[in-house]
């Protein structure tokens, strides 16, 4: 029974069949390549504000654990999937999705065309669509659309507001995460190395993250416009070269743009647990997790001192980057791979190595 809609701001609609929460959402609309993983998807802080449409055609068939979210409350937008599976055959699965999206009053659609709704996103650059109920007509939905405004500042929606730790026994490093929408397997892929994590607030300053006597500092992924974010610029370029720093996706655009490089925004960005990355060096080919719709400008790291570390083989995208003299380094796409494979999960250690060489030169995390 066809009883929901999604009407794109040219005017072209779909129609559906609606779950999860029956209220409409006005969203920018992209898709994912994962085949697995939608629940990792689902709790992305970095999806604020979107709409998810899922090229793998079957969702919901092995529900929802309480161990596999990656962040307490989803930001999405909404999800768009060809056949939704409200019975899970997963054996351990504690809720449907469709229980899940109504918890968080997050509405989703079924039976719709994917693959012509992926056209469309191709085709239109960063296209915004309304969920919402069939009754509603194209000309009313395009009108509800450019009366909604588009949102801004992604990064203050999603960060803690306050400090919070996550420790391990017999941890060996103490990270701080600079938050602009981390993921929880991040934090895990440090503790498993032995890192005691403290979590701050985006606009923690540079002085306050000194304090704590960090070994390493990690600035995160998530939502939004790089340049929206000033305050996290200026305290990596405040904290660089007194700590290694480490940077994913929003993370590592940040510390391009604070060391003189410049970032823009793609077509429909790349988003999956399939992009190809070569590490320039070595010649080495990962296949990547990533979820961005901005990027940095290769041209603008001529003049700075950024070295290209890695690039998409598809495109030719910068996927990593580092500056050497000050201990910084960055990569585009996800190391943490939750959902993805573990092709990066090396980068961590690489982390822990530019952490462990500052600890036996015995240098101290102060500035002030």
């Amino acid at each position: 029974m066809c009883d929901r809609k999604i009407i794109f701001e040219d005017g072209q609609s779909f129609l559906g069949t609606g779950f999860g929460a029956n209220i409409d959402a006005v969203s920018e609309v992209v898709f994912n390549t994962s085949m697995v993983g939608y629940q990792e998807i689902l709790s992305d802080p970095s999806y604020f504000g979107q709409m998810v449409c899922m090229t793998y055609p079957l969702i919901g068939n092995y529900g929802l654990t309480d161990d596999d979210y990656e962040t307490l409350r989803p930001f999405i937008g909404g999800f768009i999937v060809r056949q939704y599976n409200d019975h899970p055959s997963g054996y351990n699965y504690t809720k449907t999705l469709d229980e899940s999206l109504k918890e968080h009053k997050i509405p989703g659609i079924s039976g719709v065309d994917t693959r012509q709704i992926i056209k469309v996103i191709r085709s239109k650059n960063n296209i915004r669509a309304l969920l919402t109920f069939r009754e509603v007509t194209a000309e009313e939905g395009v009108r509800i659309i450019n009366s909604t405004k588009k949102l801004k500042n992604h990064v203050e929606k999603v960060s803690c507001t306050k400090f919070w730790h996550s420790r391990c026994a017999n941890f060996k490093y103490t990270v701080v995460v600079i938050d602009c929408g981390v993921k929880h397997n991040v934090i895990r892929s440090l503790k498993k190395r032995g890192c005691n994590v403290i979590i701050v607030p985006y606009k923690t300053s540079a002085k306050q993250i000194l304090e704590l006597q960090p070994d390493g500092v990690l600035v995160s992924n998530g939502p939004g416009d790089p340049c929206d974010n000033q305050y996290v610029m200026e305290t990596i370029k405040l904290i660089q070269g007194v700590v290694p720093i480490f940077g994913i996706c929003l993370g590592h655009q940040l510390i391009a743009l604070a060391n003189g490089a410049k970032t823009y925004r793609m077509k429909f960005g790349h988003r999956g647990a399939n992009h190809p990355v070569k590490e320039v060096l070595t010649g080495k080919i990962e296949i990547t997790a990533q979820n961005h719709s901005y990027a940095v400008e290769k041209a603008s790291l001529s003049g700075t001192d950024i070295r290209l570390t890695h690039e998409n083989i598809l495109d030719g995208a910068v996927e990593g980057i580092e500056i050497e003299k000050k201990d910084v380094f960055s990569v585009q796409y996800h190391p943490e791979s939750a959902p993805g494979p573990q092709d990066s999960s090396y980068l961590f250690d690489r982390f822990i190595t530019k952490m462990q060489k500052r600890k036996r030169q015995n240098v101290g995390p102060s500035l002030f």
